[in-house]
């Protein structure tokens, strides 16, 4: 069910024109595949969920398609993403008045460095759960109205969070088919018989 759906959505990003478009259905298809249904008692943070996911992947990723990933194909635009303070969540908390601005500013500088150290250390599951955090603000930004569609604002950082998104879906679908004994849990929204 989890593959079906995340090719479903991965094959509508593959037809989409625009990447503002490309990257909501990307976003789709990566929460096929790693959703979870949730109980009330249970209900933890979106990132908890998918930093297991990405646990379960990295492990069953012998090959080690997803580190190569991060370090051959896209090793520039991640450390641009990272070094991007409009896709770091504190800054925009800060812009609200949440936070003090030496607060998301350390945290930034905090972060940029554990992920250039889990990079050099071939901590795979560290690197890209930095990388979906960031990720993660462009996608609100986008879901929750926070952005204009084909604005010139934001191109650089979409794109390339587009690009990366696409070829990581299709790492986890692959190892997903290539793992099909291996629990991922209760899927999210099953199919029931309506009555």
């Amino acid at each position: 069910l989890r593959v079906h759906r995340a090719l479903s959505w991965l094959d509508r990003a593959e037809r989409c024109d625009d990447n503002d478009g490309r990257f909501v259905f990307l976003w789709i298809a990566f929460n096929a595949a790693y959703a979870n249904e949730i109980y009330d008692q249970e209900r933890s943070p979106e990132h908890k969920v998918f930093g297991r996911f990405l646990d379960k992947l990295v492990n069953l990723d012998k090959g080690d398609a997803l580190y190569d990933l991060i370090w051959s194909e896209f090793p520039n635009s991640i450390r641009v993403l990272l070094d991007n303070r409009f896709v770091y969540q504190p800054f925009w908390d800060y812009h609200n008045g949440l936070v003090e601005e030496a607060q998301w500013k350390s945290g930034f500088e905090r972060a940029r460095k554990s992920a250039h150290k889990a990079l050099a250390g071939h901590e795979t599951t560290t690197v890209l759960s930095i990388v979906l955090s960031r990720m993660y603000t462009l996608r609100n930004q986008l879901i929750h109205g926070g952005a204009t569609w084909n604005s010139n604002v934001n191109r650089d950082q979409l794109r390339d969070c587009t690009a990366f998104l696409g070829k990581l879906v299709r790492y986890v679908i692959q190892l997903m088919m290539d793992n099909p004994n291996t629990l991922w849990g209760d899927a999210s929204y099953p199919v029931v018989e309506s009555s």
